[in-house]
């Protein structure tokens, strides 16, 4: 692992401004199993849409990007363009674009690792748990460009991340089979060394402290290396919210990262100096977002009460709290694209209805596949 050493420089970038990161599955239009096309797209995309694609772990995902992005107008605008592109591109290989976070009944064993360096030493010490994960997500990045602020974004994003996963689940099933959960994807991804819960830190300093002592050890070659639910991205100057499933439909991707901008927005208007959350309390929560999605329980701790609370419940209240900044920042309207979330589940549950009803895998992901702009 090559060794990245000095403290990152945290860029300049303006505030509440937004990136989004889809990792969609490359699907074959006849088997609607994976396919393994995603470096044929990427070297026949255009000029226009090359910069906005990016290969990832295996050749079946295409991780599609937006610019910067200085409202949700912008993201909405942003991925309509570059995603019709992308699913042009995916019909000229004879494959669809399916957006969840795994693949319902492809095996692991069928898929091809991408031809990346860095990928290659990962997957050689990963070793089975690597070969078996062939799960996609949602990565939304909030402009911040200050460095202890971006750090006291990240403690205070801690307790809220599972109610984001709740929301978002769409991964039930792994090679045919039910796992009962709404996102074993978080499962398996929790099986890589350095993933999961965000290391609380003081300030940049400590951050950058903390960090400093894993690259000395050899622990890590760079931030990249820690897969954390939420980590500050200092070449981008922002912080980036990684928990999330990638949901089935391109509204609920809206309605997510409207939530996640005003979350971030009030917690810097409230200046609320977050505390270190009991790494207990929050593999609790997580467990219950990714076990049972909106039916999980959550448990609250403050000032004014505490014990556990229906996650649904907790969803209500947080889209109340953030409701005045989804206003200042223009994104109120995509913010209640949450109502359907919440009133008819998540992708999960939708995966699983349509699973049942059809008993066929080809038919319950088309019907997805042909939902996702609805």
């Amino acid at each position: 692992m090559a060794i990245d050493r000095g403290r990152p420089a945290f860029s300049q970038s303006e505030l509440f401004t937004l990136g989004v990161e889809l990792e969609f599955q490359i699907i074959d239009q006849k088997s609607m199993a994976l396919c393994s096309q995603a470096a044929k797209m990427f070297f026949s995309a255009p000029s226009i849409l090359s910069p906005r694609l990016s290969q990832e772990f295996l050749r079946s995902i295409l991780e599609v990007q937006t610019g910067i992005c200085f409202s949700l107008r912008d993201v909405e605008n942003d991925l309509l363009q570059t995603c019709t592109y992308a699913e042009e591109l995916a019909a000229e290989q004879g494959c669809l674009l399916f957006a969840a976070s795994l693949h319902p009944f492809s095996h692991p064993k069928e898929q091809q690792l991408s031809e990346n360096d860095r990928y290659q030493v990962i997957m050689e010490e990963v070793q089975q748990v690597g070969r078996d994960f062939m799960a996609q997500g949602l990565h939304v990045h909030v402009g911040i460009g200050d460095a202890d602020k971006a750090i006291d974004v990240c403690n205070g994003l801690q307790p809220y991340l599972p109610l984001l996963l709740a929301l978002s689940g769409s991964s039930p099933y792994f090679k045919g089979v039910d796992t009962g959960f709404c996102s074993y994807r978080t499962k398996l991804f929790e099986v890589f060394p350095l993933a999961g819960m965000y290391e609380y830190a003081k300030d940049w300093d400590d951050f950058t402290n903390h960090l400093d002592f894993l690259q000395r050890q050899g622990v890590v070659g760079s931030i990249k290396d820690l897969w954390w639910d939420v980590r500050p991205n200092p070449g981008f100057g922002t912080v980036e919210i990684r928990i999330c499933d990638l949901p089935l439909k391109f509204n609920d991707i809206l309605a997510l990262t409207a939530l996640i901008q005003a979350l971030v927005a009030t917690l810097i208007i409230e200046k609320h100096k977050p505390v270190k959350l009991s790494r207990q309390i929050y593999e609790f929560n997580k467990w219950q977002a990714a076990r049972h999605g909106l039916d999980g329980e959550y448990v609250v701790i403050c000032d004014e009460e505490d014990g556990r609370k229906p996650i649904r419940e907790e969803i209500e209240k947080l889209i109340e709290r953030v409701q005045p900044a989804s206003v200042r920042l223009g994104s109120e309207q995509y913010l209640c694209l949450l109502e359907p979330i919440l009133l008819q589940g998540s992708g999960s549950t939708k995966m699983r209805d349509l699973y049942s009803a059809t008993n066929d895998w080809g038919e319950t992901i088309m019907a997805i596949q042909k939902a996702f702009w609805q």
